[in-house]
């Protein structure tokens, strides 16, 4: 039987995303073209037989293009359309590939969407047969880009079997003493709503002194101008295989964006077993934000600070329920999931 073969033209590659790929290897040849990796997540991948990675600044465009072409892949996806060395790419294959549209960005009405809009019959159209978006808030705009026949959601999704480890791994001891800690995973740069969540959190600590404590774990272009304050701990940039000290010793993951079209982290927390105390902004809430945590307006600190204190005065036992309940959400959508939701394209 002939193996369907997929490949991936992707921006930056990321953990959650190669777990996805070596679920769908099981099942197809798989190879991926990504950019450099980002300085500021200097992640290690090591991926296995199945995939083969191809970082796109080590070949010219004329290499890239024969790679692919020897390839001959039954399907291809790529990372939205900013990248115009993808784009040739693309328009080079024959009609009888699968042409696979990635976006994350929410439908907002600006000019710019409305001139993708009017322009996708003559662009987009033209080169992708289908897209692929995180979720329905996204779903939208790729409907007016004229994609509602074929269009599929879910392209965001955790390492679940990572995640669900580190949850057996820390439940128990959380049952006896739940961690009075949130935690907080991301770059360092203002839209993650990090200043709001500094301001909050040491306000509160003024406001009603408690035992509890704020991790961040992570790095970026804010990191010189982070708060200082005896109870908020800046870690760094933490490998996902490093993190589970950091999982057990924290109880309560905080996402506060100000923008953030999907946010996979979250998944990642609650498959974990952490509640959410989450921004409206961060995208994923719809799905994972499910009666195990608290919603607030994004950059209203005076609303982030009271789901905060809300958090904190509830009591353990209402806390491991809520980390039972983020776990069950979390794990409703795996990478089996993701990779038979592409290969059905293929049938």
């Amino acid at each position: 039987m002939v193996r369907t073969k997929i490949a991936f033209l992707y921006s930056e590659l990321a953990g959650y995303f190669l777990a996805c790929a070596e679920e769908l290897a099981k099942q197809a040849d798989v190879l991926i073209v990504h950019w450099p990796i980002n300085p500021e997540a200097p992640f290690k991948f090591s991926p296995t037989e199945g995939v083969k990675l191809i970082e796109k600044s080590s070949l010219s465009d004329r290499e890239l293009q024969e790679k692919i072409a020897q390839f001959d892949p039954n399907t291809i996806v790529c990372s939205g359309w900013v990248d115009k060395d993808y784009l040739k790419i693309i328009r080079r294959l024959p009609d009888s590939t699968h042409k696979i549209l990635t976006l994350d960005n929410h439908w907002v009405g600006s000019w710019r969407q409305y001139l993708g809009v009017l322009s996708s019959p003559f662009f987009l159209k033209r080169i992708f047969s289908h897209a692929w978006v995180p979720g329905p808030e996204q779903a939208k705009f790729a409907k007016k880009l004229g994609f509602g026949g074929r269009l599929l959601e879910g392209f965001y999704c955790a390492d679940t079997a990572l995640f669900n480890a580190k949850f057996k791994a820390t439940i128990d001891e959380k049952r006896i003493d739940f961690p009075k800690r949130f935690l907080f995973v991301a770059r360092y740069l203002k839209h993650k709503g990090i200043y709001d969540l500094w301001q909050a959190f040491v306000e509160l600590q003024e406001e009603h002194p408690n035992e509890w404590e704020l991790w961040c774990l992570g790095t970026g272009e804010e990191w010189e101008k982070r708060t200082i304050h005896e109870k908020i701990k800046h870690i760094g940039f933490v490998q996902p295989e490093d993190m589970q000290s950091y999982l057990a010793s924290t109880g309560v993951y905080v996402l506060p964006s100000t923008f953030e079209p999907w946010g996979v982290s979250v998944q990642e927390m609650a498959t974990a077993g952490f509640p959410l105390v989450l921004s409206d902004a961060v995208g994923s809430h719809v799905q994972f934000l499910k009666g195990n945590g608290e919603l607030f307006k994004s950059g209203n600190v005076n609303e982030l600070k009271a789901k905060l204190l809300k958090i904190i005065q509830l009591p353990k036992n209402e806390l491991i329920a809520l980390a039972e309940r983020s776990h069950a959400v979390g794990m409703i959508y795996t990478p089996l999931d993701w990779a038979n939701k592409i290969m059905k394209i293929n049938e």
